[in-house]
């Protein structure tokens, strides 16, 4: 068991470390709205890979990746989603919107929960977070070991190593917060991530 965990570990953090809608997320999140908006967004990513998680163990996801037409219409609601996203992000850049004080508590109370719900939402919405659990997770299981308390500790190691890495890019983009903060470049920064967000939901919706 040991050495199937740590495998799993390993192949994990590499796919954890591998920038995506979670690393932009995160960073936008981060500049705009401060290191707890940040973590709030991370602690949404994670919950929603959780879910995923949790539904692979217990067998759910079969369902999904059986129906076209469920995986179809979540995948096509989850591009949807990323292209709001993107055209939000550019559309407040354009007007500027990303120059107001931070600093205001009712807006940072907002922003953490609007950070929370995007990035739970961003991975409830692509069911390919869900076949990968499903297929990937009994790589790793060991003959003879349960299917669901296997799968919940892997799910529980990856989502460490999520927090674990997302937590990182909030400290170090919360460090860099002050030249970030600037509103030329906040606003270079709102383009970027829009653009990325676009290209991610484009993506997945011609991503069969």
């Amino acid at each position: 068991m040991v050495t199937a965990c740590l495998a799993f570990a390993a192949m994990a953090a590499l796919l954890t470390i591998t920038p995506g809608v979670d690393t932009m997320l995160v960073l936008r999140s981060t500049v705009t709205g401060g290191r707890r908006t940040g973590l709030l967004s991370s602690a949404g990513v994670v919950t929603g890979l959780m879910c995923w998680a949790m539904t692979s163990a217990l067998g759910l996801t079969a369902l999904l990746a059986a129906s076209r037409v469920a995986f179809d219409v979540l995948r096509i609601a989850g591009a949807c989603y990323l292209l709001w996203l993107g055209g939000r992000a550019l559309w407040n850049a354009r007007r500027g919107r990303a120059t107001r004080d931070a600093s205001d508590s009712r807006e940072t109370r907002t922003s953490g929960l609007t950070a929370f719900r995007t990035g739970l939402t961003t991975n409830l919405l692509n069911p390919k977070v869900g076949v990968f659990y499903m297929s990937l997770l009994p790589q790793f299981i060991p003959e003879g070991a349960s299917v669901f308390w296997t799968s919940t500790l892997f799910a529980v190691v990856h989502a460490a190593e999520g927090l674990l890495w997302l937590g990182l890019i909030v400290v170090a983009a919360g460090a860099a917060r002050r030249a970030l903060a600037r509103p030329t470049v906040k606003r270079r920064i709102q383009q970027v991530t829009g653009v990325a967000f676009i290209g991610f939901g484009i993506r997945l919706a011609v991503d069969h």
